[in-house]
């Protein structure tokens, strides 16, 4: 019996071609939480992002954030995992000497060094306006749970992650990546979720289209790649449903007998 489902946003819940979600969607979760069924939200994003998308009338048990390093509910924080503080103080000073536009992102705070074209192209493609500046020394002195480098090469994605040994990346964008702490991501913070909430694996299901999606993908019990997702994520799923703008949640939640109408 699943009683927790995951969902990314991007390309899962929200269509960045209709910059919606779609109807269907709507109407599929709004019969899991009268069920009874545990709906949580599993993204790479940020909650002040979160706030700025078509989300509003959508209802979450609880929110993984920042691909599983902060983790919280109508609570409070369940979990959380920052960055090691060398690893920050390593790569300010890479970026001094050879710069590019990075965000960091705190608990409730997420600031850019600079803006260019690349990370305007980027923040169109996921519908987010451009990041607040701010000084990225303030990390010396505020956790920070991800760090987001824009306009790099694949050769500069090594140097980077050469400052930061005790992280790991996903690249999100043929622009941009997303870096976290080595033992963190997605599937990291929903076994601390379904920890706080006493739900084994077995009674999971997870939606995802990305590559940060793989590792929770694998985690639950059974993990389904929307449509629209990349053939590598597609592999790392149990099956895949239609895509997003083809009602692919809800037809995947009526497979499984989740919804009836």
């Amino acid at each position: 019996m699943i009683k927790a489902i995951f969902f990314d946003i991007d390309g899962t819940l929200l269509s960045h071609q209709s910059q919606s979600v779609p109807a269907s969607t709507k109407k599929a979760l709004k019969i899991l939480k009268e069920k009874g069924i545990y709906t949580f939200i599993a993204t790479g994003r940020h909650i002040s992002e979160i706030k700025d998308l078509p989300l509003d009338d959508l209802e979450f048990e609880g929110y993984i954030t920042l691909n599983g390093q902060y983790c919280y509910n109508k609570e409070g924080v369940i979990y959380d995992l920052p960055i090691d503080p060398q690893d920050i103080q390593q790569i300010l000073s890479f970026i001094d000497q050879k710069p590019f536009p990075c965000i960091f992102v705190e608990d409730e705070k997420m600031y850019i060094n600079y803006h260019n074209q690349a990370v305007e192209t980027v923040q169109k493609a996921i519908s987010t306006p451009l990041p607040e500046l701010g000084n990225l020394k303030r990390g010396l002195t505020h956790p920070i749970y991800q760090v987001i480098p824009y306009d790099i090469t694949i050769e500069q994605e090594q140097e980077i992650l050469q400052q930061m040994p005790h992280c790991q990346y996903t690249r999100w964008h043929d622009l941009a990546i997303d870096i976290i702490p080595q033992n963190g991501g997605k599937q990291n913070g929903i076994l601390e979720v379904l920890k706080n909430y006493h739900i084994s694996i077995d009674e999971t299901m997870a939606f995802g289209d990305g590559h940060n999606d793989i590792d929770m993908l694998k985690l639950v019990n059974i993990g389904i790649a929307m449509g629209n997702a990349n053939d590598e994520v597609k592999e790392a799923a149990d099956e895949v449903t239609d895509n997003i703008d083809h009602d692919g949640i809800y037809k995947a939640l009526k497979k499984h007998h989740l919804i009836d109408e």
